[in-house]
């Protein structure tokens, strides 16, 4: 656990206000876990607890998140991430992608058949030769690999932290978000809460080609409307 520990207290950062404050209310609210509250967990529990959803948002010290969780309202607990694993109909993974193999293993129990969003990108600086391999191979491949069992959908790592916080409902057209899932009924869910968020979803296809939307590609943190990524992933 330590590994998975040191990662996730290195991705909490304080968050910033925005305007998710205004956020609509969504039509069906969900159970979401939040596993790595940092900057990219930490600007979705802004606007997914401005949209109505109930949350737990996660850290070995949950202590350190109380605040913070005060601060967004009384439908956001605070727990450790095997509580947020259990709880979540829906579990936000945002940790560095160094910890997805540990997560996988030690909350195998907690996250199996659950719709899983992950957000991690392989550093080889921060992940080591892993985020070298995968890569190569692809994010979406490999995390189904370390997350088995899951409804997995590739959601939100193609995204800056900045403009995730303070972005939603961006005028005149909405950010798009690229998604990558092999369930259909994740996808869906994924859809709706990317735009809970305040963005545009855009299917892409399977997890296979969420190699298309991975580090590198151009449309990687670009900051494009659903039509342009449309556009440039030739959907």
């Amino acid at each position: 656990m330590k590994l998975l520990v040191a990662l996730v207290l290195t991705a909490m950062l304080p968050i910033a206000a925005n305007s998710a404050d205004a956020a609509p209310r969504t039509q069906k609210p969900m159970k979401i876990g939040i596993i790595g509250t940092g900057e990219i967990g930490g600007a979705l529990a802004r606007h997914w607890s401005a949209a109505g959803h109930q949350l737990l948002i996660s850290s070995r010290h949950p202590e350190q998140l109380q605040a913070f969780a005060k601060e967004l309202g009384p439908n956001v607990k605070v727990g450790t991430p095997r509580e947020a694993a259990a709880f979540g109909d829906v579990v936000m993974l945002a940790v560095p992608y160094g910890a997805t193999p540990q997560v996988g293993r030690d909350y195998a129990a907690e996250l199996k058949g659950k719709v899983v969003l992950d957000a991690g990108n392989p550093y080889p600086s921060r992940d080591g030769d892993m985020a070298v391999r995968d890569r190569q191979r692809g994010t979406g491949v490999a995390s189904a690999e370390y997350l088995p069992g899951t409804r997995l959908v590739r959601a939100f790592n193609a995204i800056n932290s900045g403009p995730l916080e303070r972005d939603a409902f961006h005028k005149p057209e909405k950010l798009g978000i690229p998604l990558a899932a092999d369930d259909p009924d994740a996808m869906k869910v994924a859809e709706q809460l990317v735009a809970d968020a305040g963005f545009d979803p855009v299917p892409v296809g399977k997890l296979s080609r969420a190699r298309e939307f991975d580090y590198g590609t151009p449309v990687y943190v670009r900051g494009m409307t659903a039509a342009e990524l449309r556009k440039a992933l030739k959907l």
